[in-house]
């Protein structure tokens, strides 16, 4: 109950220059046993480790350490090492799916979505190690490679089908990136070395990572729209925007969680908010993009309600470029 009660008043959101900001915070504890002899380095590591535990299970929560943790840590360190050379030894390549117009069924564009397949082992889950490369850093140089990969690719396919010049490229960005202060910079560099248009190019960003510093983001996006990219805010709904910044933003489309569409055949609440983040994106001019991933009756509900555009296993899973 302590901890219960620690976790909650440390989750608080706290104010900054009148502004409310959500606040996470993961705790790890480690127990000593009676006939045991620790020494405190050894209940810190142990508490260090849980902690490290608690951020994996989602934050906003305590762990309390168990020995088979120790094998977790070591496992996560190889796992470190191995993202190291990964990109080294050329490990990562990006699928993509397939994003459509409902309207009309035509195809609009891809998502690139990474892929890590190591030589020895084969496939490692993206939910395996995009937390690890967050944390660590390492998702600012596989985001530079990721971004000009894909725009290598979208080029190749330009070139091969001069007739589908107007599919776009939606690259999402993690929190750390969005954070670099020379992202606008190598973004503009990939654009010209690929000689891809910033038009054809969609940027995913989430709600938490423009809503953490609202001034610095609205700048950071003017200078991304300057690059005439088009600018996406991914899994709208499930995080913390305000409405009241949301028409301030540059923004060109609001992608609709997943966990919405999944439910809209038997909740009348998941209809409503559909349809709210609907008439709400296209009231601030801004295309809507659901991600569908099971059954038609989804899609004709979506189509009916004037959603633009769909993607998910409904239309087909990620593929490789071939």
């Amino acid at each position: 109950h302590q901890m219960d009660r620690l976790q909650h008043l440390l989750s608080v959101p706290f104010n900054l220059d009148g502004q409310k900001y959500p606040s996470t915070i993961s705790i790890g504890m480690a127990i000593g046993q009676p006939n045991l002899e620790y020494r405190p380095a050894d209940l810190l590591r142990d508490a260090h480790t849980a902690m490290y535990r608690a951020k994996a299970l989602g934050k906003t929560r305590f762990e309390v350490f168990a020995a088979g943790m120790l094998t977790e840590a070591v496992n996560r360190l190889q796992l470190e090492s191995d993202l190291i050379t990964a990109l080294d030894n050329q490990e990562f390549l990006l699928y993509y799916q397939p994003i459509v117009s409902l309207q009309s069924g035509v195809l609009a564009g891809f998502e690139a979505l990474v892929r890590w397949r190591q030589k020895d082992r084969g496939f490692v889950l993206p939910s395996a190690f995009i937390p690890a490369a967050e944390e660590t850093g390492l998702i600012m140089a596989l985001g530079q490679w990721i971004f000009r990969e894909a725009c290598r690719q979208l080029r190749q396919w330009q070139e091969l089908f001069p007739q589908h010049q107007h599919l776009t490229m939606s690259i999402n960005l993690s929190n750390r990136q969005f954070s670099q202060p020379d992202l606008v910079t190598q973004i503009a560099a990939a654009l010209e070395e690929t000689q891809v248009s910033g038009e054809c190019i969609r940027l995913e960003i989430t709600e938490s990572m423009v809503m953490g510093d609202v001034d610095r983001a609205f700048d950071l996006m003017l200078q991304l729209k300057s690059l005439d990219l088009k600018l996406a805010i991914d899994d709208f709904g499930t995080g913390y925007s305000s409405l009241s910044y949301l028409h301030r933003f540059p923004m060109d489309t609001l992608k609709v969680d997943k966990s919405f569409v999944g439910r809209l055949e038997n909740s009348n609440e998941d209809r409503a908010i559909i349809h709210t983040i609907l008439n709400l994106g296209h009231q601030l001019g801004l295309d809507v993009v659901a991600e569908v991933s099971e059954t038609e009756a989804q899609v004709v509900m979506l189509k009916q309600a004037g959603c633009d555009y769909g993607q998910g296993y409904f239309f087909a899973k990620p593929l490789d470029h071939q």
